[in-house]
């Protein structure tokens, strides 16, 4: 199974994250329903919904094209993808004027970000990639 690789390695990489987002999206929509819960987080809930599924399957598409398999472990690539999608959403609380998104808070949970996408890489993704066999 060769053809098509990068096509492989970017449905591998949007199958862990778009779960994740489906089931923030349905507790958001619950507590702003059952709760009238009105916050400006609505407005920037479009951004891990286009953006981070789509940058999973690019950053594997990445790992897969530059022959990251051979030189770096899947959770490493993983755990750098933090570093791309913190400043971008610091940028886009700025631009939308979300004032309760601290970028010293983000900082402060930036490493807990990479451990958890580290794991989330190294386990789920690589298991997605195995199963594609694009490992």
């Amino acid at each position: 199974m060769n053809a098509h690789p990068l096509l492989r390695a970017y449905m591998a990489g949007i199958v862990v994250p778009t779960p994740f987002l489906l089931v923030i999206v349905i507790g958001f929509t619950i507590a702003r329903a059952s709760v009238h819960m009105s916050a400006p987080l609505e407005h920037a809930i479009i951004f891990p919904m286009a953006v981070v599924p789509n940058l999973w399957g690019l950053w594997n598409m990445l790992r897969v094209a530059a022959g990251g398999a051979d030189r770096w472990t899947i959770g490493l690539h993983g755990a750098l993808l933090p570093l791309v999608l913190i400043p971008l959403g610091l940028l886009l609380a700025r631009i939308l004027g979300l004032d309760f998104i601290r970028p010293a808070v983000a900082l402060a949970l930036a490493p807990i970000a990479i451990g958890l996408y580290y794991l989330a890489w190294k386990y789920l993704v690589g298991y997605c990639n195995d199963a594609l066999g694009i490992a």
